[in-house]
This record gives structure tokens, C-alpha cells and sequence, in this order.
């Protein structure tokens, strides 16, 4: 690839993906709002990439071999990066997530075996309900209805497509310093180190997890290839949440304290009262390999016990 845009990708694992590119020797071009400068060598695109006139303004005439949107999350942006990049890319990359596969906000599909990880034909973009006049340019609404607006942005690409383009299903991504964007990592090293309890199920189940280098190499990775259509990306080993804390304590800190909360009510972040795996055997077939969570969990978790010391 000689030419990669970025949509967002200046922090979190986006900005591993950048440097990835960078330093394999593509031109990469960040499109993004200003707010955060990429690195060096990376050329930059300031635009708001929900107002579709000043985006493909800002591009000018700028073409890509590829486009890895991190930052797609609702079928509007969709439909904007749709029109805006019809002729620029033959191949287009949306980083979406497990959460598209939630059973608490979709009835579109069964159960899952535990064990079995649920595989990418569970939910078809091809056949998803679109809907443009929710409130997706409201925060609250969107950030609750998170998995909603990825399906619908997926479906969005890919019942109308006007490139190749490929939906990257990421697992839970973790990771040390600022690339646990969501802080539930942290979370659960805050309160086995300080002895706060963590609230659980009756019984937790397992679910899938991705560190952050892994989740950018699989990005490049794909941008790369050739296939088609959705795919899991998660490390082997699925995790619940005593498994979790367990890993956590066992670099140093005290056991976990757990509280049991009664059935229907919240518990903490990954503890899942079913079952919450995804099925990565596409992407294996396909040719990438992926680690083991216990290759990479006790560095983030390292590197998350530093932070909080300082």
C-alpha cells in the first residue's frame, strides 16, 4: 500500500496503526478534527467528518489505496464516508465491535454455545434496519446505543457498497496508559489494589478480549488484503471476570473482593451474565494468527499499576 488514510487514529490503538503504516514505508494522510496532531512523517487532513462538504473539500483531490476508519459509529457517518470516498479507495476498513453481536440490544440471534464464539454470519449488515432520523448526533443517545449505531453503519456500507469493504469485529481492547480508552481496565486495577469490591453475577461468563498492538496489527493487516465482509478480530483465551481480577492480583497486588448483585441489576464492566465470545477461526483461515490473552495481559496490567502509582 502506498497511500493509507486514517480516520481518527491519533490516539488509542488508532495511533499504533498510524505508526505501523508510517514505519512500513506508506504514506499515511489522518483525517481528524485538529484536536490531537499525528506524528511525524504523517500528513493531515482537518475535517469534521460528519459535514460532508467541508470533508471532501479538505481532501481535495487526494486518492487512497486504502481507508481504515476508526471512528465510525452511527449509520449518518456511514453514509457521509460513503459519498465522500466512493472514487478515492478501492478498499475500505471500518473498526466496529463485538458489541454488535450484544443479545441485550439485538434479537437477531440465538444464544451462542459457550465455547463456540459466536461467528460473523450471526448478524448480516446486508439485512440490518437502517435508521437515519434516530438522534444520532446527540452524545447520550449514541454512547447508549453504541452497538446499535456500529451494526447500522455497517449496513449502511454494505447494502449500498460504493468500494470493497470489510467490517473489523474487534473484541474488548485492552491495553496500559491512555490506549484503555474506556478505563475498565483500570477500573478493576483500582479496586483489587485498594481492596474495593467488584461487582459480579451468580455466575460470569466468559467473553473476548484483544490487546491494543494486536488489534492495530490485525487493522494493517487487513487494510493489506483482500477479503471481503465482516471479521472477527480476538486473542485466544476468553476471560471472565474473576479471571480478570485473578490476573490482576497476581502481579503483586491483594485478592479481589467481590460483591453479588441480584439478577437484572448492573454489574461492573465484562461481568456477563451469558455467555459474550466471538469466533475468530475466519480471520485464522485467512491467514492472520493471533496471540494468547496471557501474552500480552500482564504487560497492560503493568502498565496500568505504574499509572496509577504516579
Amino acid at each position: 500500500m502506498k497511500h493509507v488514510g486514517v480516520i481518527g487514529g491519533s490516539r488509542y490503538f488508532g495511533r499504533h496503526v498510524v505508526l505501523r503504516l508510517r514505519d512500513a514505508g506508506a504514506r499515511v494522510t489522518v483525517v481528524n478534527r485538529g484536536s490531537s496532531a499525528p506524528p511525524p512523517g504523517v500528513d493531515h487532513v482537518i475535517a469534521d467528518r460528519d459535514d460532508e462538504s467541508a470533508l471532501g473539500a479538505a481532501l481535495g483531490n487526494r486518492t487512497f489505496d486504502a481507508v481504515i476508519d476508526q471512528v465510525c459509529n452511527t449509520p449518518r457517518q456511514a453514509a457521509v464516508a460513503r459519498r465522500v470516498f466512493h472514487d478515492r479507495t478501492p478498499r475500505y476498513v471500518m473498526t466496529s465491535t463485538i458489541e454488535v453481536y450484544d443479545p441485550a440490544s439485538s434479537d437477531a440471534i440465538d444464544p451462542a454455545t459457550p465455547g463456540s464464539g459466536v461467528p460473523e454470519e450471526a448478524i448480516d449488515p446486508t439485512s440490518w434496519p437502517v435508521r437515519h432520523e434516530l438522534p444520532w448526533n446527540e452524545g447520550e443517545f449514541r454512547n447508549r446505543h453504541y452497538g446499535e449505531g456500529k451494526r447500522q453503519a455497517e449496513a449502511e456500507f454494505a447494502r449500498d457498497p460504493a468500494f470493497p469493504f470489510v467490517a473489523v469485529r474487534s473484541g474488548h481492547v485492552l491495553g496500559g496508559g491512555d490506549a484503555d480508552f474506556t478505563g475498565r481496565l483500570r477500573h478493576y486495577v483500582e479496586r483489587v489494589r485498594t481492596g474495593r469490591p467488584v461487582d459480579i453475577h451468580r455466575v460470569n461468563h466468559p467473553s473476548s478480549f484483544i490487546g491494543e498492538h494486536e488489534i492495530a496489527d490485525f487493522l494493517v493487516w487487513t487494510a493489506g488484503a483482500d477479503f471481503l465482509g465482516p471479521v472477527n478480530a480476538r486473542s485466544h483465551g476468553e476471560l471472565d471476570v474473576t479471571d480478570l481480577c485473578a490476573r490482576i492480583a497476581g502481579q503483586g497486588t491483594r485478592a479481589a473482593a467481590y460483591r453479588t448483585v441480584e439478577p437484572g441489576s448492573e454489574a461492573s464492566p465484562f461481568a456477563f451474565d451469558r455467555y459474550y465470545g466471538m469466533d475468530n477461526s475466519r480471520a485464522e483461515r485467512l491467514g492472520f494468527r493471533f496471540s494468547d490473552t496471557a501474552d500480552w495481559l500482564p504487560g497492560a496490567i503493568s502498565e496500568q499499576i505504574a499509572a496509577l502509582k504516579h
